[in-house]
Formats: structure tokens, sequence, C-alpha cells
């Protein structure tokens, strides 16, 4: 085994890597660009190599200099992680002349792999189950057609070399081809620099289910098990979990048979995963193969008592894989949801700033201080409920638009699926962020969302349930009930801590009146609050009595305690005369008022909402990559205007009405802050 090991990437999953390289007594060595000097990841590292500007291609991206920060600190080996060099076979070749081991598969199966078109071909002759489409790289739009026309329309026009969900577009129709053909070359060359494209067919409301496999330098591939992703928006995944609970037992098995004689035809040694799309009668079909670990890669963990960093490590020092696959249960099920950095209340538009605290669920087990599992990493014990939380954040990080979005990983296991929702939910519960938006809220939401639940969805699930975006869910009448008694239980702590101010009272302690308005939206709730911290707070409220019992530290984000036996975890944040309370993806303010105050706010006069201005404001933090217009011109509704770009997503702004540009108030290549003034137009009467 090697003593020393370099991660070529940033965040959560270089953090996750380290956590696994320490445990075996190997040398961290981290690198990092200027927008991530203080980050988690270079403070938990042994060692520590500066190489470069924030913007990607000039540091995480630099094959050269990860090289030269390899040299300068003796490494011996380099993990890529996911995204950035992961998957290049020109940097698995660079290290392999320098002689520094890659931790990941050889260049040969990472070249066969990468490639789309390649990749299918090398699954028809492995016999693994591909979809129906043309094999080759289309020259032409009549080729797109006689293509698209035999497999039978809709098709999917993909990009050879693309990945992360670009250089796709579903077609419908022969007649909306062309512009889909000539649109995808030119994504792909611009994301990729390689336009070539490819046809297959589209399936409908399909599954995305993909298999874990792992490999030796010695032939041997086992695969353990399947993930569920397919919750996912823009082709991008959002909620996974394991085992699927559409899947058959049947169908695992033949679906990781075809994954393993896929790996051993390439000669895949180290972690992978082969993905497939399953339509509603379970046939599958070859999607692709990702040659590294996977953002998801913890449920797995969770549910075979497998460390895969461990493994993979183990493979690429040349040891012989000591799994079998009878060896391999599946134990339980787990779910993973990733908390990005984004706006769902703005569909979902990246969003940026600096983290001012944090909050997670504390776990109850950690896969790498914890587990009691035989040499071969197999049979841990679990608890029966537990949370497993991966991030690269903490108070104080910065939340920059040069990276991706991901801000954490939450993983919960439990027996049953049933249990690993309501542990999800628990832990989403108890998870807080300030300063940055993020889409804690929306993915509470899907925990409680009747299809999800019932295991009934497919990669259609967010355009047909949110097809319009998410909007922030108002509390239904029960967490009104609940958010009324938490608000009016740190309402009474906060007067009764006031009260007991050494000093501040000469004589007797004033007793604070016990009656409260609180004022949700438009209800109304009258209650009365005694007692104190010490001995608990009893609220009174439509003539029951609730006893509340917390440890709450005043100005904390998360508040927990017990309402009548029964446990409950809310976000807290102070605003004037009260709070923003948030649980099971509901929230609202929460306004706390003696009687007189209450009646003195409703005499208040209410804000108006702005009306259309003409500004086109920035919907997100972002650099401006574009500006279509200039200033005097014309413009009609629809009419493209200027390009946003952040955390790897392009925006474009439209004209949402006829008239002329007045003022353009920025140029490209400026980053502006979410709601920045950009252009003003003089709309037409």
């Amino acid at each position: 085994m090697f003593k020393s090991i370099l991660v070529a990437n940033r965040g959560e999953i270089a953090c996750r890597i380290f956590k696994t390289a320490k445990k075996l007594g190997i040398r961290c060595i981290a690198v990092y660009s200027d927008a991530d000097r203080d980050a988690p990841h270079v403070s938990m590292a042994d060692e520590a190599v500066h190489i470069g500007p924030s913007v990607a291609a000039q540091s995480y991206l630099c094959i050269d200099k990860i090289i030269a920060a390899c040299k300068a600190t003796g490494a011996e080996a380099v993990h890529p992680g996911y995204g950035f060099l992961s998957e290049r076979v020109e940097f698995v070749e660079a290290l392999q002349k320098e002689g520094i081991i890659f931790v990941g598969p050889n260049a040969h199966a990472v070249r066969a792999m990468g490639d789309k078109i390649e990749s299918k071909k090398t699954a028809k002759m492995s016999n693994v189950s591909t979809v129906p489409g043309g094999s080759e790289a289309i020259v032409d739009l009549k080729q797109a057609e006689a293509e698209a026309i035999a497999a039978g329309f809709p098709v999917l026009l993909k990009a050879s070399a693309g990945g992360g969900g670009r250089g796709m577009r579903v077609v419908e129709r022969v007649k909306d081809l062309a512009a889909a053909f000539d649109a995808t070359r030119a994504e792909a060359k611009g994301a990729f620099g390689d336009d070539r494209v490819f046809v297959e067919k589209y399936i409908v409301q399909p599954r995305h289910i993909e298999i874990q496999v792992l490999g030796d330098k010695h032939g041997n591939v086992v695969y353990l098990g399947e993930r569920e992703c397919s919750i996912q928006r823009r082709h991008q995944k959002l909620i996974e979990e394991a085992p699927s609970p559409f899947i058959s037992a049947q169908t695992r098995q033949k679906m990781g048979e075809q994954a393993v004689a896929l790996a051993k035809a390439v000669g895949y040694d180290s972690a992978g995963t082969v993905e497939f799309i399953v339509d509603a009668h379970q046939n599958f079909y070859f999607l692709e193969m990702n040659t590294r670990l996977q953002v998801e890669h913890p449920v797995t963990e969770f549910i075979t008592g497998v460390d895969l960093v461990e493994l993979m490590f183990k493979s690429a020092a040349g040891e012989k894989l000591a799994l079998k696959q009878s060896d391999i249960k599946l134990n339980g099920h787990a779910i993973e949801v990733r908390l990005c950095a984004e706006d769902p209340a703005r569909n979902f538009l990246p969003a940026t700033g600096r983290v001012r605290s944090l909050s997670f669920p504390k776990s109850q087990r950690d896969l790498h201080e914890q587990r009691e599992a035989r040499s071969e990493g197999v049979g841990g014990s679990i608890p029966p409920h537990s949370v497993r939380v991966d991030t690269g954040i903490e108070a104080g990080s910065e939340v920059s638009l040069f990276y991706d979005s991901l801000l954490a990983k939450i993983i919960t296991y439990a027996p049953t699926r049933a249990g690993a929702i309501a542990a999800q939910i628990a832990a989403l519960n108890a998870t807080a962020i300030e300063g940055v938006r993020h889409s804690g809220a929306f993915l509470n939401h899907v925990m409680h969302h009747p299809r999800f639940m019932s295991g009934d969805f497919s990669t259609a699930f967010m355009a047909e349930e949110f097809p319009k975006g998410y909007a922030p869910q108002m509390p239904d009448p029960r967490t009104i009930e609940i958010f009324a008694l938490v608000a009016a239980a740190i309402d009474r702590h906060s007067n009764w801590r006031r009260q007991h101010i050494s000093g501040q009272l000469k004589e007797e302690p004033y007793h604070f009146p016990s009656s409260r308005i609180v004022h949700i939206g438009a209800d109304k709730i009258s209650l009365k609050a005694s007692g104190a911290r010490e001995s608990g707070f009893v609220v009174e409220l439509h003539t029951e009595t609730y006893e509340i019992d917390t440890d709450y530290v005043l100005g904390h984000n998360i508040w927990q305690g017990h309402i009548n036996g029964m446990h409950i975890s809310i976000h807290v944040q102070p605003i004037l005369n009260g709070f923003t309370l948030a649980m099971n993806g509901m929230s609202a303010d929460v306004l706390v008022f003696t009687p007189e105050e209450s009646k003195a706010y409703e005499m208040m006069p209410k804000k108006l909402e702005r009306m259309d201005d003409g500004i086109v404001r920035s919907p997100m933090p972002g650099l401006v990559k574009q500006i279509c217009v200039v200033e005097g011109q014309k413009i009609f509704a629809g009419e493209l205007l200027c390009i946003i770009e952040a955390m790897k997503m392009e925006n474009q702004l439209r004209a949402e009405n006829d008239g002329v540009v007045q003022t353009i108030k920025v140029q490209s290549g400026e980053i502006v802050a979410v709601d920045a003034e950009l252009i003003v137009v003089k709309i037409a009467e």
C-alpha cells in the first residue's frame, strides 16, 4: 500500500477520501485554488499545495499543476474524486508516465468507456442490452433522419463525449430534428470540444438505475447491487437510494451480471458504475459507464458495509479483491439527498454567498471510524436508524460561482425504505445553513410526496409534479399549531432569561404576562405560555394544555424538544417580532405579540408589491457571459437580452414586454450579485 495520496479535487469528496486515507495511515495531500484557500479539505490534509486561480480551467483541470504538486510533496498516488480530471484518459496516462499511481481504472478502460459511441459498441459485443439506435456518429441531417425513423420517435440526440446531463435533446417529431441536431452539435462542441452526436430511442417514463461494480488488477469483478437515481432535474440527480423500490431480485441479478461482463470486457480494475435506463416492464438498456467513484456511492456503502474508497486504494496498490460475489449481501435501505446551493423558488437557479452558520444532524454511525467489519469489508454492524453527512463546508465557508453547487450529502439508513425516509425527514429537519440559499426545504417536501413514498416515479417526476418549478410550502393546520407552540416557548424562554439577567432588576423580578397572540400569515392564534427552561414550558392553546420540554439554547438555529412527548426538530431564524420557522418542507414567518402589540400591528400599513419597472435584474449571482442588445435597440417580448453563467449553468434572460433598451448597466465579463440591475427597458405603451 502506498504511504501518501494526493486528492486532485475539492469539497466534500476530497474530505470523504481523506477520511479513509487517514484510517489507513496514509499521508493526505490537498490541492486548492484561490477560492478554496480556507476550505475544510485544505485544513483536513497533512499538506496542501496552491495550484492556481479560482477558475477550474486554470487550477483543478490543469494536469501539469497536479503532477507538479505530486512531485513537490512526494505523493505516491492520486485519487481524482469525481468531476474535474476523474475521467480524462490524458490524466491517467500522464500520471503513469511519471510513475504515480492513479486510484481508478486503467487508461484503456477509461478510453473505452469515455466515448459513448465506442462504449455502446463494446456493450453490444459483450451481450449487454442496449437502446435501439445508431452506433455511429451522425455525419449529416439525412443520416439523422434515417436513424431516427428506424429507431422510432421520440428519439434522443446525444453528444458522444457528453456527460453531466449536457449534450442531450429529446426530439418528438421529424420536423424538429434539424434544429435539435444543430443545437446539440453546437453544445457538444462548446462543452466538450467534440461535436459528434448519435441517435437512440428515447424510453418514455424510464427509471434511471445504476449498478456498482468493483474490479482488481487480477481480472476479478463483482457487482454490489443497484442504486435508484430517477429523481433528477435537467438530467442531474437530486435523490438516490439503494436498493431500488422498483427492481426485482431477478432483474437485479441480470443487470449485475451484464455490468460485470462489460467491466471484464475492458479489463476494468477499480470502482465504477454501469448506468441503465429501465422501462415500466423492467426491460433495461445500457446508458453509459462512469469510470470513477459516484457522488451517490454512500448508499451502496450503507447497505453492503463496504468502504468503496478503501477497496479502490487496495486495487490501485495491486491487491487482489478479497470479495466474492456470494459474499455481498444487501441489508436494509439507504437514501441520499444532495443539498445544493440553489434557490428552489427561482427555478433552482444557483446561489452563492458565505455560510454564516450551519447545523447538521449528529452522525449516528461513522462508516470510517465505527465500522466493525470482517477483513474484506463486508458485514459491518449498522444501527437500526443511522445518518451520515458528507460535506466540504463549515461556518465561514465561501460558496462561489466557480464550482459545483453541492453543499452536502445527507444519507440515512434503516431496515426498511419507510424507515429510511422517516430518518431522512428527521435529518433534514435538523439541518440548517444560514447565509446561502439551498434546496433543503424542497428535498424535505419530496420526502413527504405520496409518489416518492410509494416508489411510483420515473425520471419524469420533476416535470410532472413541478411543471412550473417549486413554490415554498405554507404550513398545514397541524404545522401551524406546532409553529405557534414552539414560538410561544422560545418567546417565554427569552422573556424569562431577560428578567433574570444579573443586576438589571433592582426589585422583585418582573413577571411577564402569559397571554400572547401569534400571527402566522392570515392566522391569529391566542395562547398562554408559562414555565421556564429548567422546569419545562406549558402552553395553553384551544383549551388544551401542551407540555414542552427542550434544551434549546437561544440563538441556535435548530430547536429540538418534545411536545407532549412527541419529538420535534424545527429550523429557527430570528426576525423582527418573531421567527421564521421551517419543518417538513414548510416554512412561515411567526410573529409573537402581546394582545396590545397585536392590535397595533394590525393597524400598520402593509408593504405593496413592486410593479414592473422595466428593469431587468439578475436572477442569480454569476458572470455576465454575453450582452445581446445595444442601447436604443427596439426589442420584442421573448427576445434574448443577455446570458448569465454560474456553477456550470447558463441562464438566458429574455424580454417580458415589447420596448426599447434605454440603459445597459453591465458589460460582458462582469460578476454580478442576485437582483443586480442589468438592463433598463422603456416598456412600450
